[in-house]
């Protein structure tokens, strides 16, 4: 019988009836034996993230400013999980000392890691406590080398040890050991790396991660209206689509279940019944209705196009033109080209200010005969593992854009064929994105 580690998110475990939710998902199914969670997160739009608050009490306590309060709307949230649950669990004390702490490290110049991390904490032991699993402290068995980089060789050692010794655990996400032996977290929405970690660790059948949503969407539902549901895709596609901003999870979460081959299921707390996405190894065949599996973009890229003659026969040119952009501090998304042409793509995030200061070095280093900038230009990627042995694919969504009226300023595919990024306004961004989506889905 294979073993399921289950992630559950902050909005999974934002009240004791979310809770009931979690541990009826879990005692459901015997082979959900490793339980991750997150930090309770917001009851109603307007309530804070017992994450925020912590982060709070940390500031606070670094400028010697009293977080009494503060602290208090953590610990009376925990208390009142507690008692809603009718759990015989005493959290007051370690509430008391977690209070200590933080303004004991923040009165040594210490991180916020200790403060972040007691979400996670106090919700895995009241979880363990729901569930009758037994409680690994993350810290225990989650480490960070030197250089504050995820361990993973240590990690996989120590852990894959002490699970196989506990045959039902909750561990809670987002944190670990540092190389100085305190508390080290991973950046925001890190529990889903830590769900990940576990599962590997456990060598796990699969890993669920637990949100608010019944998987990933075809496309931004602020943008196109009731969009269909993703049922699979591979590890390739959601790293294509979440660079380009559609995410549920975490963007490192993926490495180790993807590494030791594991399928992930985005599933809904709410909606239990719902099968979610699975997302699966590349060795496995998928298909996609109509070629694709989703459409992604994002806004505000600006486009420097730089033109010389005979440019093919130049040596070098490439790395100068890049050059000007490293030495400026800026990365770049794309590089369209031309035999005579070169375009690189570039966030408006990373420019800044900087835009003058390029174009003058890309003129010493280059000499071009002339360069173009295009700003307010947003990308749309249409991914697909299908897309590369479905003819028409390009044809289809060229001529759906044209429909609109839509110019389209800027085409580039990768070689995998995986797939078709467009450049068009900014202005254009939605009506491109609602064209592909009804060209190819509805």
């Amino acid at each position: 019988m294979g073993v399921k580690v289950s992630k559950f998110g902050g909005t999974s475990l934002a009240d004791a009836s979310q809770f009931r939710k979690v541990q009826s998902i879990i005692t459901s199914d015997a082979t959900r034996t490793y339980v991750v969670p997150s930090a309770p997160g917001k009851r109603t739009a307007d309530d804070r993230k017992i994450t925020d608050l912590l982060y709070l009490c940390h500031a606070h306590a670094q400028q010697s400013v009293d977080f009494d309060s503060v602290f208090k709307l953590v610990s009376d949230r925990f208390l009142q999980i507690v008692s809603d649950l009718g759990l015989k669990l005493d959290l007051a004390p370690a509430l008391e000392e977690a209070k200590k702490t933080i303004a004991a490290r923040a009165a040594q110049g210490g991180t916020a890691d200790y403060a972040a991390s007691r979400g996670e904490y106090f919700s895995g032991m009241i979880l363990a406590a729901l569930l009758g699993y037994t409680f690994i402290d993350a810290q225990e068995v989650i480490f960070f080398d030197d250089r504050g980089l995820f361990d993973g060789e240590r990690t996989q050692q120590v852990l894959s040890q002490r699970l196989a010794q506990t045959p039902k655990a909750v561990i809670p996400g987002f944190y670990g050991q540092g190389s100085d032996g305190q508390v080290k977290t991973f950046s925001r929405g890190g529990s889903d790396i830590s769900g990940a970690i576990v599962a590997r660790a456990a060598n796990a059948e699969v890993y669920e991660n637990w949100t608010d949503v019944s998987g990933l969407l075809m496309a931004d539902p602020r943008v196109v209206e009731n969009p269909r549901n993703i049922d699979v895709i591979t590890y390739r596609e959601l790293r294509e689509l979440a660079y380009m901003g559609a995410t549920v999870l975490h963007d490192e979460a993926i490495f180790p279940v993807r590494k030791a081959g594991i399928p992930v299921n985005i599933r809904n707390t709410n909606r239990p019944d719902d099968a979610g996405t699975r997302i699966v190894s590349e060795a496995n065949p998928v298909e996609h209705r109509g070629g694709i599996s989703g459409i992604a973009g994002r806004k505000d890229f600006t486009v420097i196009a730089v033109e010389k003659a005979l440019m093919n026969q130049e040596t070098g040119f490439g790395r100068r033109l890049l050059s000007s952009l490293e030495v400026n501090g800026v990365s770049f998304e794309h590089i369209p080209s031309g035999i005579d042409t070169m375009s690189v793509v570039v966030s408006d995030s990373q420019l800044k200010g900087k835009l003058d200061k390029i174009k003058n070095d890309i003129v010493l280093g280059c000499n071009p005969d002339s360069i173009e900038v295009y700003p307010n230009m947003a990308l749309i990627a249409t991914v697909g593992r299908g897309m590369a042995r479905t003819p028409g694919i390009a044809s289809r969504l060229f001529s759906a854009l044209a429909k609109e009226n839509i110019n389209v300023r800027l085409i580039d595919q990768g070689s995998s064929e995986l797939n078709i990024i467009v450049g068009v306004e900014n202005s254009d961004f939605e009506k491109a994105v609602r064209a592909i989506y009804n060209e190819f889905v509805k």
